[in-house]
């Protein structure tokens, strides 16, 4: 419990307010035959290790549609206790089977409440690259965890 309100306040932290994570390289030409596997382990369609991180990271909003093959999550709205004047929705869309920086997509809306009525509003890119960069990092824990363990 308490570990899922770490990570659903990070994300909301994240999305309200609007680390580059660097690649890693064996260097030397070839990646071990291990390596490569673990990066790559999927019973789904995509990447299980991001599939599992990108629902972890949304664990909190409630989901509207997930798709293990196609690779792609949308949650509902979300409004943020702390300031509810505002909603999010997002929609993850992971690209491939490996774990790669560029095999996660996320697209947010927000809308602000104005006079009753929800209005569009900008979504800051940080939020977004915040949420990617979440996502990213859990993965690789997942992955470093079930490597080393």
């Amino acid at each position: 419990m308490f570990r899922r309100s770490r990570v659903a306040f990070g994300l909301c932290a994240a999305l309200a307010a609007t680390s580059v994570l660097g690649g890693c390289s064996t260097g030397g030409g070839k990646r071990p035959s291990a390596d490569l596997a673990a990066s790559r382990v999927t019973t789904i369609g995509v990447n299980s290790y991001l599939w599992r991180a990108t629902l972890d990271a949304l664990s909190f909003m409630p989901l509207l549609q997930t798709d293990s093959n196609g690779g792609v999550v949308v949650t509902d709205w979300y409004v943020n206790p702390q300031l509810p004047t505002e909603r999010m929705k997002v929609t993850v869309s992971i690209l491939d089977q490996d774990l790669r920086a560029d095999a996660v997509r996320v697209a947010a809306l927000r809308e602000v409440n104005r006079g009753g009525q929800w209005v569009s509003a900008p979504v800051a890119a940080a939020t977004t690259q915040k949420l990617e960069d979440i996502i990213l990092t859990k993965a690789r824990d997942l992955r470093r965890g079930s490597v080393t363990g």
